[in-house]
C-alpha cells in the first residue's frame, strides 16, 4: 500500500503513539510553539488536559482555573516554567507537583489559596523562583512546606495574610537570597521571636523590609519585622511584666506553704518518735528493775533456806 492511497492501520497506530509521547496536539484557544504553550486570558475554568507532553513553558495565567490536577500536570516531565497567576486555585496538595521535578519557575500569585499542604514543594529540588503573593486567605505555612527546595533563591510571600512564620521552614533554604514579606498582619509577640532573630542572623535581602511591619502588640505596631528581634528578646526573655510578678508571687507562696507544712509534719513525726522512744526506754527500765527485785528476793530466800538447813546437817 502506497502512502498516496492513505495511511494504513500501522501508520495510524504509530502516529497515535507518537502523539502520546510527544503531545503534539495543542489545546483549543491556546498558542503552542517551540515547546511553549500560552493559554493566557482564555477564561478557562479547568486545567486543559491536552497540553503537549514535551512542553517546557506553560502559561495559564488570567483564567478561572480552580485546581491543578496532579494526574495531568505530572505528565509534563520536561516542564521548567509554570505561570498560574490570577486564577482561582484554592489549595495545593502534597502530590500536586510530584511529576514536574524539573520545575524552575512557579507563579501561584493572585489566587484563592487557603492552604498549602506540608511538603507541597518538597519534590521541587530545582525550583529557583516561587511566587505565592496576593493570596490574602493563606493564613499559615507549615514548617515543612519548603522542605528539600534547596535551590530556591527568590520567594514572594506578600499579601498572604500570614501572621507568623516558623523559622524552621527556612532551614533547608540555604541559598535563599530574596524574600518579600510585606502586606501581612504580622503578630510580633513572643512566638515571633525565633523568626525575628532568624531575619537578623541570616543576612537575607528583604527588598521590602520597611513595609513588612508589625500590627501587634501596640508597643511594636508599625515596627519593621527586621528590627523587632532585640525588643522582643527584652520583652520575652529579660523583661517581667505584672503577670510575671503575680505568677512568681503565687509560686513563692506555694513554696512557702509547702515548706511550712513539711516542717510541721517533720516536727510532729519527731515528737511522736521521741515519745515512743522514751516510753520504750521507761518500759525497759521497769522491766529491768523488776528483774533485779526478783533476783534479790530469790537470792535472800535461797540464803535463808541454806542457813536453816545447815544446823540440821551438823
Amino acid at each position: 500500500m502506497s502512502f498516496a492511497s492513505g495511511p494504513g492501520p500501522g501508520w495510524l497506530l504509530f502516529s497515535f503513539g507518537m502523539g502520546l509521547v510527544s503531545g503534539s496536539k495543542c489545546p483549543d484557544n491556546c498558542l503552542c510553539q517551540a515547546q511553549e504553550v500560552t493559554c493566557t486570558g482564555q477564561q478557562l475554568t479547568e486545567y486543559p488536559s491536552d497540553i503537549p507532553l514535551d512542553t517546557r513553558r506553560l502559561f495559564l495565567n488570567d483564567n478561572r482555573i480552580t485546581s491543578l490536577p496532579a494526574m495531568h500536570l505530572g505528565l509534563l516531565s520536561d516542564l521548567v516554567y509554570l505561570d498560574c497567576k490570577n486564577n482561582r486555585i484554592r489549595e495545593v496538595m502534597d502530590y500536586t507537583f510530584i511529576g514536574v521535578f524539573r520545575l524552575i519557575y512557579l507563579d501561584l500569585s493572585s489566587n484563592n489559596l487557603t492552604s498549602v499542604a506540608p511538603f507541597s514543594f518538597s519534590v521541587l529540588s530545582n525550583l529557583v523562583q516561587l511566587n505565592i503573593a496576593n493570596n490574602p486567605h493563606l493564613l499559615s505555612l507549615h514548617k515543612f512546606t519548603f522542605a528539600n527546595a534547596t535551590s530556591l533563591r527568590y520567594l514572594d510571600l506578600r499579601n498572604t495574610g500570614l501572621q507568623t512564620l516558623d523559622h524552621a521552614a527556612f532551614h533547608h533554604l540555604t541559598v535563599l537570597e530574596t524574600l518579600y514579606l510585606s502586606g501581612n498582619p504580622w503578630m510580633c509577640n513572643c512566638s515571633f521571636l525565633d523568626f525575628a532573630i532568624f531575619l537578623i542572623v541570616s543576612h537575607m535581602e528583604l527588598s521590602d523590609d520597611l513595609n513588612a511591619t508589625c500590627v501587634e502588640p501596640t508597643e511594636l505596631k508599625g515596627w519593621p519585622i527586621t528590627r523587632v528581634g532585640n525588643p522582643l528578646r527584652y520583652m520575652c526573655i529579660t523583661h517581667l511584666d505584672r503577670q510575671d510578678y503575680i505568677f512568681l508571687l503565687l509560686i513563692g507562696f506555694c513554696i512557702f506553704a509547702a515548706g511550712t507544712v513539711a516542717a510541721w509534719l517533720t516536727g510532729v513525726c519527731a515528737v511522736v518518735y521521741q515519745n515512743a522512744r522514751r516510753k520504750s526506754s521507761e518500759d525497759d527500765e521497769d522491766e529491768a528493775g523488776h528483774r533485779v527485785d526478783v533476783s534479790k528476793r530469790m537470792f535472800f530466800q535461797s540464803k535463808a533456806n541454806t542457813s536453816q538447813e545447815f544446823p540440821q546437817l551438823i
